[in-house]
């Protein structure tokens, strides 16, 4: 199940953030996140007050997390999107997260089919997001779930990461 976050969620937003981190100094590095500065239990946090936090739950433990909103970064302003749409048609997925004990179950794809339909739901035309030139698995997956590249860009993410971020849009 896909739900809303609740504050009871948190700290278990945070085992996963932490969870991934971990893997990641085993390798393969699919992220280019720094412990202690993204993400964070505050990163988790601010998305549950704006109500734009959901998390997948099974058996009262959290397999993954997403922050599903219209913010969109000042970097997306260089990206030749192809999907005409002003702001507020708009839903972008940031921190797309599942935990790496229960990767391999389809469970990204539920989240992402997730955020579709929400962003429907909400009056969106379009999803937007972002994702580390690195992070092959998602950059193999979203294409395959319709979404395309529109480009690439250099993001000063946070303030103390540059990185560059490829940039999906599909249609709603």
């Amino acid at each position: 199940m896909i739900r809303l976050a609740t504050p009871a969620d948190l700290p278990q937003a945070a085992d996963i953030y932490e969870e991934i981190l971990l893997q990641d100094e085993r390798g393969p590095v699919y992220t280019n996140w720094q412990r202690g500065k993204y993400p964070t239990i505050d990163t988790a946090r601010q998305a549950l007050e704006a109500g734009t936090f959901y998390v997948g739950e099974e058996d009262g433990i959290l397999w993954g997390v997403v922050n599903l909103n219209s913010i969109q970064l000042p970097e997306y302003d260089a990206i030749p999107w192809s999907i005409p749409a002003a702001p507020e048609e708009v839903g972008v997925i940031h921190t797309l997260c599942i935990r790496p004990s229960c990767a391999g179950r389809g469970l990204a794809r539920q989240m992402v089919a997730f955020c579709e339909e929400e962003a429907r739901r909400q009056g969106r035309k379009v999803i937007r997001l972002d994702t580390w030139e690195g992070n092959l698995p998602a950059n193999r997956m979203y294409p395959t779930l319709g979404y395309r590249c529109a480009g690439q860009a250099e993001f000063f993410f946070m303030g103390f990461v540059r990185e560059n971020l490829n940039c999906y849009e599909k249609a709603l």
